[in-house]
């Protein structure tokens, strides 16, 4: 569970606001609030919990929790960058206050309204959220509300420890409230890159990001001031994102994956010192696969990601890594200390993007990015699920994985082989739920092994899948079903037996495992 230090506003001295206009605007969160009506589409800042807004987002579920205690209806449609702090989503789903949720969430109390159909969920491809927007597919936005780090004598807005949407949504918001937390290091000016010229077709023209270091837009936000209805004063740190020490299955992952970039350096198809920009998703795999890198004789790598974790501040600092391109950090309470403490040097290697351009497809296959992200399961042709249990319940979301999967110079899914004490296994047969086809798949990665399904056919990629992935106690009946489904009438390219394709799962629903007797 992330936790977080309670808000205090900042006295008079310690304000981040050096615009007299704005400093007329500020104002408690409790009255803030009042500028947002039920019905409302509000947009908040915020991924990976990192620069949620801190006192707005309660206020707002008192006032909805105090507004049905009366009798009143109250819900809003909840926008975000990516998941947010999981207690700003606990506590506009406990009062029943989101009608609709997008693009991504990551909170218990959230999934299950989600699931038992009490709140309406979108689940979108990170990339694909600011022009949808833009193209008005989730109707008129009314509220804005933004932490910031300050606010310049000249009105520009400094981003806080995310930027996510948050240009878009002050882009786009009929409102906008913003909160100026002063826990943010000052130190942060400087850090990020805000680009501006983005635009729907047919006006479109190439961004011009060629490297992980480029600059292509400019530190601050830009607003229209006339709509801030109110600014917020605050000084309280970001949630922290829970991380536990890599076990032997992520330590298992990780060292197939930097044998593999060994594998891929001989034949030439990587750089040898600095292989191509890495993306990785949040998760202990992840920074078990990052903190791996620290041990290989690569140096001067690059990232060109979503989030900052622990592992890349420790990779940064040990000289691994000179530069780091994302939209967010996702740091532990370790982490974030780390962080504050050596703002002035992480601030020289690390930049933070809009969410359009850390997972922008143009640039993702310009770069050549490595993406390296998590899957629930896989089935022996390749197809990926990463986002729903049994093929219905959904967990978090499709997130950004997709526009690095599909758009990368490499695709990577790692899962540990078996889930619930080895009552689950995350090879089957055919996925319930497909977010990432097939053609989309060029490796997977389980602690029994690798398998580089590029350049097989399907009934090639069967036999690789179950042999260097599967969990020994699933493989032979995997071979089995392959070996059946071959043998049957009309095979054809890609064999199954419809009957028995979801067997694992229909196993498991009526017996609690998907092992057989």
């Amino acid at each position: 569970m992330q936790t977080q230090l309670s808000a205090s506003v900042p006295s008079p001295a310690a304000s981040r606001i050096h615009h007299e206009g704005y400093r007329a605007k500020v104002i408690s969160a409790e009255q803030a609030v009042q500028y947002i009506r039920p019905g409302n589409t509000v947009a908040i800042s915020g991924f990976a919990s990192a620069g949620t807004p801190k006192v707005v987002t309660p206020a707002l579920a008192d006032r909805i929790r105090r507004a049905r205690a009366a009798g009143d209806d109250f819900t809003i449609n909840l926008l975000t960058g990516a998941s947010v702090a999981s207690e700003t989503e606990r506590l506009l789903s406990e009062v029943d206050g989101i009608a609709l949720r997008m693009p991504y969430q990551a909170e218990p109390t959230a999934r299950g309204k989600i699931n038992d159909g009490r709140m309406d969920y979108v689940d979108i491809h990170l990339s694909h959220v600011a022009q949808q927007v833009w193209q008005g597919y989730y109707g008129h936005v009314d509220v804005a509300v933004v932490e910031i780090a300050g606010i310049t004598e000249s009105g520009e807005l400094i981003p806080a420890t995310s930027v996510g949407n948050s240009k878009t949504w002050l882009d786009v918001a009929e409102k906008i409230i913003l909160e100026v937390n002063s826990w943010i290091p000052e130190a942060l000016d400087g850090c990020h890159d805000i680009y501006y010229g983005t635009a729907l077709p047919p006006h479109r023209k190439p961004i011009q990001l060629t490297d992980v270091k480029d600059r292509i837009g400019q530190p601050y936000f830009r607003v229209d001031p006339a709509r801030v209805v109110a600014v917020v004063e605050t000084a309280a740190p970001d949630s922290a994102t829970p991380l536990t020490a890599p076990d032997a299955t992520s330590e298992a992952i990780a060292a197939h994956v930097l044998e593999f970039f060994d594998y891929e350096v001989r034949a030439g198809r990587l750089p040898a010192d600095t292989l191509l920009p890495l993306q990785s998703g949040v998760g202990n795999v992840a920074n078990a696969v990052l903190g791996g890198l620290s041990r290989g004789p690569y140096r001067g790598l690059t990232c060109y990601s979503e989030v900052v974790q622990d592992g890349m501040l420790q990779l940064i600092k040990d000289g691994t890594v000179r530069y780091a391109s994302a939209t967010a950090f996702a740091l532990s309470a370790a982490g974030l200390d780390e962080f504050v403490r050596n703002i002035d040097f992480y601030r020289e290697h690390i930049v933070l993007r809009p969410q359009e351009i850390s997972n922008h497809p143009e640039i993702v296959r310009r770069l050549g990015v490595i993406g390296m992200n998590g899957m629930l399961e896989a089935d022996i042709y390749g197809n990926v699920n990463s986002t729903h249990v049994m093929g219905s319940r959904i967990m978090n979301g499709i997130g950004g994985s997709g526009d690095f999967a599909r758009n990368g110079y490499l695709s990577i899914f790692m899962s540990p082989s078996t889930a619930r004490g080895g009552a689950i296994s995350s090879i089957v047969p055919m996925v319930p739920h497909v977010d990432h086809t097939e053609h989309d798949v060029q490796v997977i990665v389980t602690e029994q092994g690798l398998a580089d399904l590029r350049g097989l056919s399907p009934r090639r990629r069967s036999r690789v899948v179950i042999d260097r992935c599967a969990h020994p106690a699933f493989q032979a009946e995997l071979h089995d079903y392959v070996e059946r489904a071959e043998a049957a009438p009309g095979s054809g390219h890609t064999p199954h037996l419809l009957g028995e394709a979801f067997s694992f799962h229909q196993r498991f629903q009526q017996t609690g495992t998907m092992l057989a007797d």
